[in-house]
């Protein structure tokens, strides 16, 4: 069932947000070779003791940081570790926290100094697409349209769209329903109202959607070994339309 928020639900959802946002502006700055990125898992939790909040995604169903950090291939929830980034690196990273009682979740995807033209084709693409199924959070239209807006833009690229991983509600909890696939036809599921409060994050492949699973269990690759890009914002629907939460 989808739960509807209230103003003041929307509010403290937005103030989660925000700080996933500051939070990301931050760990952006600290984007270069050589960094560990465990060591930006530590500068998330640094940010969580600062802003008294909770990290999201720590111990959630087991998950061992505060931060996924995936790197070229990767497509989500890469684990930090010892490894340093390269030059040339292309690295999502997904963030959340929890605060008075509500999460916020977003994800970006940055280059590591310069990269290829495919892959910067590949940041461009996957941003769009986020930001052409937000466009369809409106009062009216039907769940499917935001999944199928985000698979039309990425695949006017050239690109393929993850199918084992959804968009989904957020609130209380970091995920709620409903789910929200990156692909589908227009014009089916649930009616938006006021009140509706979802995570989109497309993540688009440059070759095959197909995944694979590394064996920490958790670090999700494309099966062909092509770049992965991933982002995310947290939106509510209101009576005057669709408010991004998570965009400074």
């Amino acid at each position: 069932m989808i739960k509807l928020k209230s103003p003041l639900e929307i509010a403290k959802m937005q103030v989660a947000n925000q700080i996933v946002a500051e939070a990301l502006a931050e760990i952006t700055a600290h984007i270069k070779p050589g960094i560990e990125t465990l060591e930006l898992d530590s500068l998330a939790e640094e940010i969580c003791r600062r802003r008294k909040v909770k990290p999201a995604f720590k111990n959630y169903r087991g998950y061992p940081r505060s931060i996924c950090i995936s790197i070229n291939d990767e497509i989500v929830h890469g684990i930090p570790s010892r490894r340093r980034l390269c030059a040339g690196d292309l690295v999502s990273i997904d963030f959340g926290v929890r605060y008075d009682g509500y999460f916020g979740d977003a994800a970006i995807t940055l280059a590591v100094d310069e990269v290829d033209p495919k892959a910067r084709q590949l940041m461009t693409a996957t941003e769009e697409a986020l930001y052409a199924g937000i466009a369809q959070v409106s009062v009216g239209n039907r769940l499917s349209d935001v999944s199928h807006a985000v698979q039309k833009t990425a695949e006017a690229y050239g690109f393929s769209v993850i199918r084992d991983f959804v968009g989904h509600g957020i609130g209380r909890s970091l995920h709620e329903d409903p789910q929200i696939p990156n692909y589908g036809p227009p014009g089916q599921g649930p009616v938006l109202q006021p009140g509706m409060t979802f995570a989109i994050e497309p993540m688009v492949s440059a070759g095959s959607w197909e995944i694979s699973v590394m064996p920490d269990g958790w670090t999700a690759i494309t099966k062909d070994g092509s770049l992965a890009a991933h982002y995310e914002h947290t939106v509510a629907l209101t009576e005057k339309g669709v408010l991004i939460l998570s965009k400074i």
